[in-house]
């Protein structure tokens, strides 16, 4: 907690307190409050209690330790594409995922007063995002660890020259001036998160739902071992909406695969397709079967 800002600092141990309090409404995210995890909390369950970790780890343990019931992390940003290193936490975190939450991202600026402003603090991704509205109006970008912590700086620092670009939530959070609204230059920005718990869900009771399954795995040092491994899914006919590679341990030797298929185990078309799978691959991990939240294609 020592390295948010002050004003971000007083609000995260309140919510700590709350959190420890009643432990199994407490959902963890990344983030200071006010962040977009902040509100991908508060989307998924309108009744839980946010508890902020500074680091992606912190939220995972959070509910490996039991001081959250479940965490919301995102995993992949519609104009960024993967979030970096949660492909490697996920799997070796011991946790599996129970849901998805699709959160449509907008940005603010906001300050001490109106401005001018001579320079914006926030995230390099809403940075990025916001480009070409910061150099319409001549501030220049300043990167900072999150969005919501950049607010909470702003506050602390007292320049009236200096804002944020941030969630709109974090200007009421943290006492600032909401200038302007919807400051991203794609409107159709989004992100997406995944839920996690300490417990799978049973496949079973997604029957009649239309579901995710997520896996990671690595096949075997053969030829065309890939090209064997996932013909499985297109013989029965099951719809792979996501695949993708990275490397495990620095070595270049191991590729890991992570994908996302329609359907749940206990369907007999995706037994078929995972047993296969297996059959071809030297490791083979699912993370967690889920209601879809939003149809893909």
């Amino acid at each position: 907690m020592e390295s948010y800002p002050a004003p971000a600092h007083a609000l995260v141990e309140q919510m700590h307190a709350a959190a420890a309090a009643d432990p199994s409404r407490a959902v963890a995210f990344q983030g200071a409050p006010g962040a977009n995890s902040h509100r991908a909390a508060l989307e998924w369950a309108p009744d839980c209690l946010p508890l902020p970790c500074f680091a992606f780890e912190d939220a995972l343990d959070s509910v490996s330790a039991g001081r959250a019931q479940s965490a919301i992390i995102p995993i992949e940003n519609s104009q960024h594409g993967r979030v970096a290193d949660i492909h490697f936490l996920l799997p070796g975190s011991g946790l599996s995922i129970v849901g998805e939450h699709f959160l449509p991202i907008s940005y603010g600026l906001m300050g001490l007063g109106t401005g001018p402003f001579a320079v914006a603090y926030s995230h390099p991704q809403a940075l990025g995002q916001t480009r070409l509205y910061l150099r319409e109006h001549g501030i220049v970008p300043l990167a900072y660890a999150d969005t919501a912590g950049a607010a909470a700086l702003v506050k602390e620092q007292g320049d009236p020259a200096a804002c944020a670009v941030a969630p709109p939530m974090a200007a009421e959070l943290y006492g600032l001036t909401l200038v302007e609204d919807h400051i991203e230059d794609a409107p159709n920005n989004m992100t997406r998160f995944v839920v996690l718990a300490r417990e799978p869900l049973d496949p079973a009771s997604l029957a009649g739902e239309t579901a995710m399954t997520t896996f990671v795995f690595e096949v075997k040092n053969v030829p065309a071992a890939l090209y064997k491994a996932l013909g499985g899914f297109a013989t029965n006919g099951v719809n792979m909406t996501k695949l993708e590679s990275y490397q495990q341990g620095g070595s270049f030797a191991a590729t890991m695969f992570y994908a996302d298929i329609i359907g749940a185990p206990g369907d007999p078309a995706i037994d078929r397709a995972l047993e296969e799978l297996a059959f071809h691959s030297k490791e083979l991990r699912v993370l967690g079967s889920y209601r879809q939240a939003r149809p893909r294609g």
